[in-house]
């Protein structure tokens, strides 16, 4: 199976391309976020505020739901309330890629496909994944430590595209 090389940030047309089960490594700006932020940005898209409070445009952005640490970082559970309640509000703002792991609801499937994003797993190896970072800031929320969004730049983070298009993965394997 080929391997999709993606750089950020993602546009439209790479979207539709991407198919589930796509292999996918990603190159160039990912943000973080998981509990702590990513209700906030939520409320921020909700009220309008998001690129004036955040100071800059999430549009063709990778998002992925993890905290980040000197230890490592990987995905978190991305059907937690918080998270996912998030997700097609950020999707809605043009996050192109969201990376965590665990199966989304009907609902959430609906809304990456209305919005031509899609949701992708990646691995919870964190010494793989700290492989990839090149160089790290944080950009928002510094008092929340390691759940602070950072800015990552990454070389070849792979993950598997498990939601496009209204489909899941997670059905094909039989997990409702």
């Amino acid at each position: 199976m080929n391997v999709v090389k993606i750089r950020t940030p993602v546009n439209d047309d790479i979207i539709r391309r991407l198919q589930v089960g796509d292999r996918i490594e990603i190159y160039g700006k990912i943000f973080t976020g998981r509990d702590a932020i990513l209700p906030i940005l939520r409320s921020w898209i909700e009220g309008g505020e998001l690129d004036r409070k955040l100071g800059f445009s999430l549009n063709g952005a990778v998002i992925m739901h993890t905290g980040f640490s000197i230890a490592g970082f990987g995905p978190t559970t991305s059907n937690k309330e918080a998270i996912e309640r998030s997700i097609p509000a950020l999707a809605s703002a043009g996050v192109k890629i969201h990376i965590g792991k665990g199966l989304l609801s009907e609902e959430t499937v609906k809304a990456l496909k209305h919005f031509n994003s899609i949701f992708a797993v990646t691995p919870p190896v964190t010494a793989l994944l700290m492989n990839t970072v090149k160089s790290k800031r944080i950009v928002a929320f510094e008092d929340e430590g390691m759940e602070a969004m950072h800015e990552l730049e990454v070389e070849g983070l792979p993950a598997i595209v498990a939601i496009a298009h209204g489909k899941s993965i997670f059905k094909s394997i039989g997990i409702k």
